[in-house]
């Protein structure tokens, strides 16, 4: 933390575990305050947030802060993507808000990629084929499971578009975190009327989507519950993943892997994607490209957990052995099986619990890895290195993984908290006018220790490969 006398900058991150606050120079990128409070997601059938929650986190994490945050000239929240919150009349929650990894929206899903022309129509379409964690679905299943809440819904947002509103008093969501729904098409950057009524959503309840640069709308905080003057500028904000691609300051064809509660894979693309597979979502970014991206739903908390049924750190990986384990303890995304369960296989006698523990994290990256190459348009330098974040990122075993499975070298920057950062640039962008990545990269945000390429583990990745073909039928029926 530093002191600044410029102009200071707050870069929200509301993510599924909690809310984090940045207070940023502009200048110089320094963070000269911050705060962070927990959320509560339930763990019983689905999982679930109170969106109320989010903003009495947010202000917490604000009034930690202190005096920096009242200095700000402007703030930008970046947030959890594709959760479901339905608002009523006062624009308060209908109900609590199906969250991204809520996977009871499969069926939903299936079914409208079925109904609207297969997977290869809506890729074309949509730049992504929906699956579970798609808003869409999440409205789809809510619509039959949950009637009265949807006749009670006066307003549908997604987490970032409930907090900005919160500062503004406006209904705002901008093109990254809207391309996440599965109603705004990316082919032609607008809601999509033939889902809309295929879903029984009327247009009247969604945000308006703010273009990159332009202002969201200013404070707006008549029950002084915020550290913010009058007229502080809000930034249009987006999704978690393209907050921290905008942290970053990437380029075209720079790789990510974020190892968190979900890996993601992604890069920043100039080329609209369009993947029928379904294994890459062709997210829009923040700043008027675009961002392929596969995910997962199970990462370090997956690996994490295993470690613990072996009474294990999670660092006490050995290498060798034979077995292979698909860590798939939340259903998964990539590949798409939201009932599947976790697999063991290829036990011997002499198999360690370090080796089961290596396995496990061999699992967690290798579906990643596998979709690295539909993530990275086919000119892409195979010698840039590998950008590493997220909570695993600085883990070694983590690391070394990651090397031996991609043969790649890897980044890992020093800055943390990437998604708040990457908001921090675009909160800057407002009063600077400069574009929020090439922000970023004056701040110098991606700098950090490069590790060297390792020999590619490829009889690891096939292996793995093979045991998910042969175990298909019996996942998609667990």
């Amino acid at each position: 933390m530093s002191a600044a006398d410029g102009p200071l900058v707050v870069g929200i991150d509301s993510s599924t575990q909690s809310t984090k606050a940045l207070v940023v120079d502009v200048a110089t990128g320094a963070v000269v305050a911050s705060g962070q409070a927990a959320h509560t997601v339930s763990s019983g059938a689905g999982r679930e947030s109170d969106p109320e929650e989010w903003y009495a986190a947010l202000r917490t994490a604000l009034a930690q802060c202190g005096d920096a945050a009242r200095r700000a000239s402007a703030v930008s929240v970046g947030g959890q993507q594709h959760g479901l919150v339905t608002l009523d009349a006062q624009g308060r929650p209908v109900r609590p808000a199906l969250l991204w990894n809520d996977v009871r929206s499969a069926p939903q899903a299936r079914r409208l990629v079925d109904e609207l022309g297969g997977p290869k129509a809506w890729a074309e379409r949509f730049g992504s084929v929906p699956g579970a964690s798609f808003t869409v679905a999440k409205w789809a299943w809510l619509t039959e499971h949950e009637p009265d809440a949807v006749r009670a819904t006066a307003a549908v947002r997604l987490p970032h578009d409930y907090l900005t509103g919160r500062l503004t008093g406006a209904g705002t969501t901008d093109r990254g975190d809207a391309s996440g729904t599965g109603w705004w098409a990316s082919s032609t950057e607008a809601y999509d009327a033939d889902v809309l009524d295929r879903v029984g959503l009327d247009a009247a309840l969604l945000p308006r989507v703010v273009g990159p640069g332009e202002v969201a709308g200013t404070v707006r905080d008549a029950a002084g519950e915020l550290p913010f003057a009058k007229g502080t500028l809000v930034a249009a904000g987006t999704g978690d993943n393209a907050a921290a691609a905008l942290g970053l300051g990437l380029r075209p064809g720079t790789p990510v892997l974020s190892l968190g509660t979900s890996g993601t894979v992604y890069a920043v693309s100039r080329n609209r994607p369009a993947d029928p597979s379904g294994t890459v979502a062709g997210f829009a970014d923040a700043r008027g490209d675009w961002l392929p991206l596969a995910c997962t739903l199970n990462c370090t908390l997956a690996v994490d957990r295993i470690a613990a049924l072996l009474g294990l750190d999670r660092e006490a990986v050995e290498a060798g052995g034979s077995a292979t384990v698909l860590p798939y303890l939340d259903g998964e995304r990539t590949p798409d099986l939201p009932d599947a369960s976790g697999l063991l296989t290829g036990l011997r006698h002499d198999t360690t619990g370090g080796q089961l523990l290596q396995a496990a994290y061999d699992g967690a990256v290798h579906a990643l890895l596998g979709a690295l190459d539909r993530v990275l348009d086919a000119d892409a330098d195979p010698t840039v290195p590998l950008l590493l974040i997220g909570g695993g990122a600085r883990g070694t075993a983590w690391q070394q993984t990651v090397r031996r499975l991609s043969g790649r070298a890897v980044q890992v920057p020093e800055a943390r908290e990437l998604v708040a950062l990457g908001a921090a640039a675009q909160a800057a962008g407002l009063l600077t006018g400069e574009d929020p990545a090439a922000v970023a990269r004056r701040w110098d945000t991606a700098r950090g220790p490069v590790l060297d390429p390792a020999e590619r583990d490829a009889a690891t990745m096939e292996r793995i490969s093979a045991v998910l073909a042969g175990a298909a039928p019996l996942l998609e029926r667990a």
